[in-house]
């Protein structure tokens, strides 16, 4: 068999032998070498990066394995018996591996590819959802979550003749916890929650969450797509039923995520997309499937994106998760420091346990100036509703400038962004 392509495993002790021991803390200046992306210079400006939530840059490492993946092991996965198909097949399973590893799951076949956590989640509703929720019964979800794991849901929920009910947040961006307790009963099937919110920065409960649901004998969908990257993630330690990620959000590339699921409840998915790759045996009349997770990977696979994301992974943990984490708690700190003395800044979302976003408006100013002004001064933020329109409703305002950073930021990004506002108060006064 040939060998797979080389890992990440030279680059990765050089970037703890560059960064310091898991223990310690890391130079965010230092890192910000490793990504090409953040040396370009934006309105005459360098720039400063504060859209993480949206999506990540991508270091060199990122960048160079899927070039090789497209000049090394350029093959159909699972297809060939020749030299490159076989590199193929092992550089994406190899992917399937450390993804496993990443999400503490017990088995490679319980990591299953898809295009995005928007993916997983439709994924989910429909090969899961329309299988096993029957009319009247109830899906629960909470009012902080992103689109992706809220419309689906609905429309689940309209297929089935289910009802669907929501966790209310409290004025500090947290799920009030009795009243989701409250909502709990016996036609409970599925609550479907973020791990980290995309609009607040919010870290749930998940624990208690996912114990509450078990107990009322209901399965829990995380929406991990800002929290993989942020902190260190065990799907079994959380109790996780479903866990679902987006590889662009992990510093990896577009166009591929993750859906975890135990393998019993991904034996009781049906496929959502049918076709080559997915199957074992097809007659004229009918077909039978591939084990998991296979069946569910119709179609060429994203070689270059599951090459691209494995490697990111390795990156992320040659730096360390926990290093990250304590890093953005810090730099978050800081940032609602700075802005609560700035005047006219109010903060939308204040929760204790809260990672990497902070989300504001200033008083007299529409968020959309806002960013136009601090995007000629080269900071980039993300001003609108976030994909979480009920967030905004809830807080009573149509949008909100959102910063939010990743383990390349540093408090002279804060500073940047401060020095932004500044000029936005010289345009329109106070």
């Amino acid at each position: 068999m040939t060998d797979l392509p080389p890992s990440a495993g030279a680059f990765s002790a050089q970037a703890l032998a560059a960064e310091g021991s898991p223990g310690e803390a890391f130079s965010a200046a230092e890192l910000r070498r490793q990504f090409p992306a953040l040396s370009q210079q934006i309105h005459g400006h360098p720039l400063v990066y504060l859209d993480n939530a949206a999506t990540v840059q991508k270091p060199e490492c990122v960048l160079e394995e899927m070039w090789r993946s497209y000049t090394e092991y350029c093959a159909n996965v699972h297809r060939g018996a020749h030299t490159l198909g076989e590199r193929a097949s092992l550089a994406y399973e190899h992917a399937r591996r450390v993804v496993q590893q990443l999400l503490h799951a017990s088995s490679p076949e319980e990591i299953v590819f898809v295009g995005g956590c928007t993916a997983a989640i439709n994924l989910v509703a429909r090969g899961f959802g329309d299988r096993h929720v029957a009319a009247g019964d109830e899906v629960i979800v909470s009012e902080l979550e992103h689109h992706s794991n809220l419309i689906p849901w609905q429309e689940l929920c309209a297929r089935r003749g289910a009802r669907l009910l929501t966790i209310p947040l409290d004025e500090q961006g947290q799920l009030q916890m009795d009243a989701y307790a409250r909502l709990l009963g016996p036609r409970t099937r599925l609550v479907a929650v973020a791990h980290v919110s995309n609009a607040l920065g919010t870290v749930n409960p998940i624990r208690e969450i996912t114990r509450l649901a078990h107990d009322a004998g209901a399965l829990v969908l995380v929406d991990g797509a800002q929290a993989v990257a942020r902190c260190p993630v065990d799907v079994r330690e959380l109790g996780s039923d479903f866990y679902a990620f987006s590889g662009h959000k992990l510093y990896g590339p577009f166009g591929i995520g993750v859906l975890y699921a135990r393998r019993e409840l991904l034996e009781a998915t049906a496929p959502v997309s049918s076709g080559g790759g997915m199957v074992e045996v097809v007659a004229a009349e009918h077909c039978s499937f591939a084990p998991v997770p296979r069946k569910f990977e119709a179609g060429t696979p994203n070689l270059a994106g599951a090459a691209g994301l494995g490697r990111a992974i390795e990156w992320l943990q040659a730096l360390g998760l926990e290093r990250i984490e304590a890093h953005e708690r810090e730099l978050l700190a800081y940032a609602r420091g700075r802005l609560r003395t700035f005047p006219g800044v109010r903060l939308v979302g204040t929760a204790e346990r809260a990672l990497g976003v902070v989300s504001f408006v200033l008083d007299g100013v529409h968020p959309h100036d806002i960013s136009t002004v601090l995007d000629q001064g080269g900071v980039a933020v993300r001003a609108g509703h976030h994909c979480a329109q009920p967030v905004m409703r809830r807080f009573a305002v149509p949008a909100t400038v959102r910063a939010s950073f990743a383990a390349y930021n540093t408090r002279a990004d804060v500073d940047a962004l401060l020095a932004g506002l500044a000029q936005v108060r010289e345009v329109f006064g106070p």
